[in-house]
Order: structure tokens, then C-alpha cells, then sequence
């Protein structure tokens, strides 16, 4: 497969949500399961299920029934978490590419495509954003990497690397001092890529789109990443 990067182009939009929607949705269902299967979460839903039996009077149903409110609960909440981030980007940034990510010369939006049966798609992209680094010397910039997404057809191609070097090129270009980068504890794949690329985990935090409630359920924690270059 020949993938092409370059810079987004408007008429790319259409393609480009609906990529991002459905690179970020794909989470629920490990988040789900992780959740799930959490000890706490499982002792949660063993104490509900013997809570129910007892207080219907015996009644498996009831046992059940306590068990699977729990369950839809946890799935709801992992479904918000990544929901409510997709609501949000889309009302935001992604509502206007040219606007939040090529309208500065230290910005940019790039995606990754390759033809098929004569058709181009659209199978990856990633955006890269200068910052001010807090508490660095006076000018010193840093790149934080976005909307980082590898369509499921073309994992294991090396396309998550070679996005994320084009990133790190770019910001090595600019003269910035590091990337910078957050993640979710849930994409393990995107984590070992990140640190195989010399990224190293400097902090964690559980601030969501979500209620904080919703994210502590979820058992999701926000990695953040930086690799100095």
C-alpha cells in the first residue's frame, strides 16, 4: 500500500471526521472491558449482585438485574468519556482545520492517503500546535501533537511512525525544544509507539470531558508525553 502525507486540504474535511470520529469511538469498547473488568468495578458488581438476591427475597432475577444496572453504568460512562470528546472537537477545532491548525507557519494538519480500486482515501492524520513552554526560557517553544488517528485498515504499516516523525521533523525545523503529547491509558498500541520513538510518560491526570464521576468509573487515566529533540 503507497500512503502519501501531506497537508490537509479543505476538500479533505468530509473524510477527515469522519476518520476522527471513528478513530476515537473505536476506544468505548477496550475502555469498556478494561473498566469491567477492573477489581474494583468487579467487587462492586459481586457485592450489587448478592445485594439484589437478597433483598428480592431469593430472587436470581433481581441478583442479575443489580449486576447489569451496574454493568450499563459502566459501559454509559466509557461511552461518554470518548463521546463527549468527539461532541466537543467536533463543535471546536475540527469545525475549522484551515482556521486552527494552517492559519500560523509553526502549525499544521496532515493526512495520509492512498488510492484504492482508482478512489483516494484518506486512511490517517495527525496536527501538531506550537506552544509557549511553561516555565522555560523566554521564546522557547514546544509542539504539542493532536488528532493523532491510523485508520484500523492500515495498522501495523508503519503509519503511526512515520506521522509522528513528520510531526517531530516539523517541529525540529521550527527550532522547538520538545513534543509534547496526551494520550489515554486505554491506547496501549499508540503508548509503545510513542515511547519506541523516544517519548517518555512525565505525568498523569483523570480532567475529561466528562464528569469527574464518569472518568473515575471508566478507570481511563490522560497520559501525558514529551520527547525532548
Amino acid at each position: 500500500m503507497h500512503l502519501v502525507v501531506r497537508r490537509y486540504r479543505p476538500s479533505d474535511k468530509d473524510a477527515v471526521l469522519t476518520l476522527f470520529c471513528d478513530g476515537i469511538l473505536e476506544h468505548i469498547n477496550p475502555s469498556f472491558y478494561n473498566a469491567i473488568s477492573n477489581p474494583v468495578n468487579v467487587g462492586v458488581t459481586l457485592f450489587l449482585s448478592m445485594a439484589g438476591y437478597m433483598l428480592g427475597g431469593g430472587s436470581t432475577l433481581w441478583g442479575l438485574l443489580s449486576a447489569g444496572a451496574w454493568v450499563g453504568l459502566v459501559y454509559y460512562c466509557c461511552r461518554q468519556l470518548y463521546a463527549s470528546f468527539v461532541r466537543e472537537r467536533l463543535r471546536t477545532d475540527m469545525q475549522d482545520i484551515p482556521g486552527c491548525y494552517l492559519s500560523h507557519p509553526d502549525n499544521c494538519f496532515w493526512v495520509a492517503e492512498t488510492e484504492v480500486n482508482g478512489w483516494v482515501e484518506i486512511l490517517g492524520m495527525v496536527a501538531v500546535v506550537a506552544k509557549k513552554v511553561v516555565g522555560g526560557r523566554d521564546g522557547e517553544m514546544c509542539g504539542e501533537l493532536f488528532r493523532m488517528i491510523v485508520s484500523s485498515k492500515c495498522r501495523r504499516t508503519g503509519l503511526g511512525s512515520r506521522m509522528t516523525q513528520t510531526v517531530i521533523d516539523f517541529c525540529k525545523e521550527r527550532g522547538f525544544s520538545k513534543v509534547v503529547l496526551e494520550t489515554s491509558s486505554i491506547q496501549t498500541s499508540a503508548v509503545a509507539l510513542y515511547k519506541k520513538l523516544g517519548f517518555s510518560h512525565i505525568l498523569s491526570h483523570t480532567k475529561t470531558y466528562s464528569p469527574e464521576w464518569m472518568t473515575t468509573i471508566s478507570r481511563v487515566t490522560i497520559l501525558k508525553m514529551e520527547k525532548v529533540i
